[in-house]
């Protein structure tokens, strides 16, 4: 896995941590992207904000429906699924930004109405051997391989189409 940066937050003042501050924090948060509730609440403590005012800010915020999980897990698979990424690769990043998994799976559930997964990782497959032509076939074929799998496709799915190579 590569090693992610995180980007110091400078630390409030215990006497600047007001929950007009934690809102603003969190509106400036959303500004970017959607959030899910633990992933809202981790910014906020990581900023300097207690964890009492990160949950009551997101308690505020989920009351007038800025923030909802299960929004967020849809609008999450939609774009990683454009990627396009596998299911079991989109189920675990959802699980790292803290979303339920009855969310997830009802998420998953949602996508697999206009989504053939075998169908992409077929095409993927392809498209991934036809650019490394000038080697011997059977390292491609395992270089596809580990492609899609970090892409986060079965095995099954994987195999499958790395046999119709």
């Amino acid at each position: 896995m590569k090693k992610q940066f995180v980007k110091k937050q400078p630390r409030l003042n215990s006497e600047v941590c007001t929950p007009e501050k934690a809102r603003a924090y969190a509106f400036l948060l959303l500004k970017y992207r959607l959030r899910s509730e633990n992933e809202l609440k981790t910014r906020l403590k990581q900023k300097g904000f207690s964890l009492a005012l990160a949950e009551s800010t997101v308690s505020f915020l989920k009351e007038r429906e800025f923030i909802d999980d299960q929004v967020f897990a849809r609008g999450w698979v939609s774009s990683r699924l454009k990627r396009p990424l596998g299911k079991r690769k989109i189920k675990l990043e959802l699980m790292q930004k803290g979303v339920a998994a009855e969310i997830i799976q009802e998420a998953l559930a949602w996508a697999n109405q206009d989504y053939s997964e075998s169908q992409t990782v077929t095409q993927l497959a392809k498209q991934r051997f036809s650019k490394i032509q000038g080697i011997d076939p059977l390292k491609a074929k395992m270089r596809v391989y580990g492609y899609l799998m970090r892409r986060g496709f079965s095995p099954d799915l994987v195999q499958e189409a790395i046999r119709q190579l």
